[in-house]
């Protein structure tokens, strides 16, 4: 693995890679601290998009693993304006590591992979989220110790988070149901190449609009918000057309399985995708899987970086 820019590039070895990863550092991490396995290495962190969870996981998981992390704010760079793409690579390549992005266009992403010297890590795109998805899986296999057989369904856009979680499962043999509203459902590209992928694993991919089917004998309800940054003009119509998609305490229940969990990657508008209800409620598992975000990102750091 000499990057990570897209869970599609990965194998279902590397992908079980990460995750053993993962639980072997968090582990270490409670028992007192994680080895300095990082010390004088450097992370990038290059920023389109503001961000909670992806900054400080990634700035911490270094801390924690001996190293450092530069913020680079979206002033500073203005990636792909101010300067562009191939030349940040070059030049931020000679002073780190390895590069974290946050970015818009997914091109930004494939460009700095292409001329950096280190390994880059998609920190999110428009396209995609790989290291949600992953952090994911590993919050799923902590809860259910295992992962092949289980059923996770998607409810909400078909957004950048939707096309990971269906790339993820597909490598591990879980099945996913992704319900979104017409117009708003992944590419059916994407879900074809998962599809493709998940049935070498026994796993199914079904893109449907009924989010009662979608969650029916699921072990996992996940959504995200309805409106992603850079989506702003289209707020009004999306509240419009994404109700029905709400993750309420009604649809928890038609899962039928008293033991579902309920997942959210965050920021949440509670009222709109999520109800303050099943956010808190005993299906939750949206605090478990933040901090897994810093846990996941700490075993990609360390794969990517020794």
């Amino acid at each position: 693995m000499r990057h990570l820019l897209d869970i599609s590039d990965l194998s279902s070895d590397d992908v079980w890679q990460i995750l053993h990863t993962a639980e072997t550092l968090k582990a270490e991490w409670r028992q007192g601290g994680n080895a300095p396995i990082l010390r004088g290495k450097a992370l990038g962190m290059v920023f389109q998009k503001p961000s909670l969870r992806t900054r400080v996981s990634f700035e911490m998981a270094m801390q924690h693993l001996g190293g450092h992390a530069l913020y680079l704010s979206p002033n500073e760079i203005s990636l792909g304006a101010r300067e562009s793409v191939p030349d940040v690579a070059r030049v931020l390549s000679r002073y780190v590591d390895a590069i974290m992005a946050r970015t818009f266009d997914h091109q930004h992403i494939l460009q700095l992979a292409q001329y950096s010297r280190v390994p880059v890590i998609n920190g999110l795109s428009d396209f995609s989220h790989p290291c949600q998805a992953l952090s994911d899986l590993f919050t799923i296999y902590e809860k259910y110790g295992r992962l092949a057989g289980l059923k996770l369904a998607y409810v909400g856009d078909g957004n950048n988070v939707a096309v990971s979680l269906a790339q993820a499962s597909a490598k591990v043999g879980m099945s996913i149901a992704i319900a979104s509203p017409p117009g708003f459902s992944v590419a059916p590209q994407v879900g074809a190449a998962a599809a493709a992928e998940a049935s070498k694993q026994g796993a199914d991919v079904v893109l449907t609009t009924d989010p009662q089917a979608a969650v029916s004998g699921a072990d996992v309800i996940y959504t995200d918000t309805w409106t992603s940054m850079g989506q702003e003009a289209e707020a009004v119509r999306r509240r419009q057309v994404f109700p029905p998609f709400q993750v309420n305490e009604a649809l928890v229940e038609a899962s039928g399985n008293d033991d579902v969990i309920v997942m959210h990657c965050l920021p949440a508008h509670r009222g709109e995708e999520i109800t303050d209800a099943v956010a808190d409620g005993p299906h939750s598992a949206l605090w478990d899987q933040a901090e897994n975000r810093m846990h996941c990102q700490k075993a990609i750091l360390a794969l990517l970086m020794t």
